[in-house]
C-alpha cells in the first residue's frame, strides 16, 4: 500500500547543486516524520536530513556534515519531500534513501517504510 518513490539522483560537479523528491502514497507526509539517509558504498547507512510536525510547525533536523547546505522541506499538496542539495563534494556520493517514520529520529530502525534509492555521483 505505501510507496516512496525517490528521484533527482545523477551526475553532478563538484560544487554543485541537485534536488532529491520523495513522492509518496499511501501516507500523507505531513502526518509523519520523514528522514533522508545515504549509503557510500563500502560504508553504513548514515543519517542525512528529517523534517516532521511540532505545534508551531515543521521541524527539521540535520546531520553535522550536511548542515548548511542540505535543506529538507515538504510539499504537503503534492505529499512530497524535497532534499535540496548544494556545494556538493565527492565525499556526497551514495545512495539517498528516503524513509517515513511515527516520529523523528536519527535510527534507521526506526523507520517503517523506505524507499529503494536514488544515485548521486559528484565527480569532476
Amino acid at each position: 500500500q505505501v510507496q516512496l518513490v525517490e528521484s533527482g539522483g545523477g551526475l553532478v560537479q563538484p560544487g554543485g547543486s541537485l534536488r532529491l523528491s520523495c513522492a509518496a502514497s499511501g501516507l500523507t507526509v505531513s502526518r509523519r516524520a520523514m528522514g533522508w539517509f545515504r549509503q557510500a558504498r563500502g560504508k553504513e547507512r548514515e543519517f542525512v536530513a528529517a523534517i516532521s510536525w511540532s505545534g508551531s510547525g515543521a521541524t527539521t533536523d540535520y546531520a553535522d556534515l550536511v548542515k548548511g547546505r542540505f535543506f529538507i522541506s515538504r510539499d504537503n499538496a503534492k505529499n512530497t519531500v524535497y532534499l535540496q542539495m548544494t556545494r556538493l563534494n565527492d565525499e556526497d556520493t551514495a545512495i539517498y534513501y528516503c524513509g517515513s517514520a511515527l516520529v523523528s529520529s536519527r535510527r534507521p530502525s526506526s523507520y517503517d517504510y523506505w524507499g529503494t534509492g536514488t544515485q548521486v555521483t559528484v565527480s569532476s
